[in-house]
């Protein structure tokens, strides 16, 4: 069995689909009923003993140096290609922490503290099992494998979501795969996860970690936040 060390927190973005709110307020740390939303990740992973963790932060990210004072052990890496560039640049400055690493977004709200248990086998992605359709990223598996992904979803297959988990081995893959992808091919419109998934799926063999729909929650636009927090009201009809 192996065994997370450390992790890797994706903070960098503008969060568009979230403004005004996100103006002045990167989407991590957005406030949903009272606690920031990277406060539930960051609080989950240190209930599962890991507590070396990196955030990568690009907008708004002086606003990050406050975390550093509140969790020792965490630290902060700037990606300066956030504005240009998709999150395969938030993944390529931290590429040197990617071994036995559990890499996530913080823009989720953590329900259940252990779906980041640090106990895995294969290096892969926590998922939820959906029989009805999804335009999220869907992935098929044969006996604990994953087989094949697709990008716009589909019905009965496993959910990917923003938690995965990556073993020594496949780190520095993952690290020689980035710098490739990111450095010579200069491929930066893509997601980090095209590149284990979509680019070298044959030198992966990635597993499944199954969990519930209500053990984590992706906040995607202004509107979700106002279905859960009834103070963002306020910002529903100003800068859209």
């Amino acid at each position: 069995m192996k065994q997370v060390e450390r992790a890797i927190i994706m903070a960098a973005g503008i969060g568009k689909r979230m403004q005004p709110v996100t103006l002045e307020t990167p989407k991590p740390l957005v406030k949903v009923n009272g606690v920031r939303m990277i406060d539930t990740v960051i609080q989950g992973l240190q209930a599962n003993g890991i507590n070396e963790i990196y955030v990568v932060v690009g907008y708004l990210k002086e606003q990050f140096q406050c975390l550093t004072e509140e969790y020792p052990g965490l630290q902060l890496i700037e990606n300066p290609y956030y504005d240009v560039c998709n999150n395969i640049s938030s993944l390529y400055v931290a590429r040197d922490y990617a071994k036995n690493a559990v890499i996530l977004d913080g823009d989720q709200i953590i329900y259940n503290k252990s779906i980041l248990d640090p106990s895995f086998e294969l290096s892969g992605y926590n998922a939820v099992w959906t029989e009805s359709h999804t335009d999220e990223w869907l992935m098929s598996e044969e006996n604990g494998v994953v087989t094949s992904c697709s990008r716009t979803g589909g019905s009965r297959g496993w959910q990917l979501y923003s938690i995965s988990r990556w073993s020594y081995e496949d780190g520095i893959k993952l690290k020689r795969h980035l710098e490739i992808e990111f450095e010579e091919k200069q491929n930066r419109q893509i997601y980090w996860d095209d590149v284990a998934m979509f680019c070298y799926p044959q030198e992966y063999r990635l597993g499944i970690y199954e969990m519930q729909k209500g053990d984590i929650l992706e906040i995607d636009n202004l509107d979700e936040l106002i279905a859960l927090d009834k103070e963002y009201q306020k910002y529903q009809n100003k800068g859209r």
